[in-house]
């Protein structure tokens, strides 16, 4: 005769952290990619060479004198998904862009102060450059 067996809170609890450890994102570290942050007042810089299934969301604080800034993309991303978005330093957003499109943006309006950019791929494939400086 077999029973039906119910199990104690202990192996209830170790079935849990057993699957939020199965189901967490895998992030793959920019580390083996090179990459080179330069974070100066009025001025930063992003790259990422040969970037290979990397999701990562990073956010970075930049000071901005200014209260507009260019945005300068040169990506060569042959797969995934690539945004940034710029927060002024009130925290409304100023821009938005996907990296996968290239070219010379200028931010809307903001206030200067500390900004905040936030980078966020999944799953690229390529090279990412991009800056972000006051005018």
């Amino acid at each position: 005769m077999i029973r039906n067996r119910v199990f104690g809170p202990a192996v209830w609890l170790l079935l849990i952290i057993i699957s939020v450890i199965g189901c967490g994102q895998n992030k793959a570290p920019l580390g083996p990619f090179q990459p080179e942050i330069v974070n100066l007042q009025d001025s930063f810089q992003f790259q990422a060479t040969a970037l290979k299934n990397v999701s990562v969301a990073e956010i970075y604080n930049w000071q901005n004198s200014g209260t507009t800034a260019n945005i300068d993309q040169s990506c060569a991303i042959t797969n995934g998904i690539a945004a940034i978005s710029i927060l002024d330093g009130n925290g409304a957003q100023v821009y938005s862009g996907d990296l996968t499109t290239n070219g010379s943006f200028t931010s809307a309006v903001g206030v200067a102060g500390t900004w905040h950019i936030s980078v966020d791929i999944s799953s690229v494939y390529g090279t990412m450059n991009f800056r972000v400086q006051k005018p």
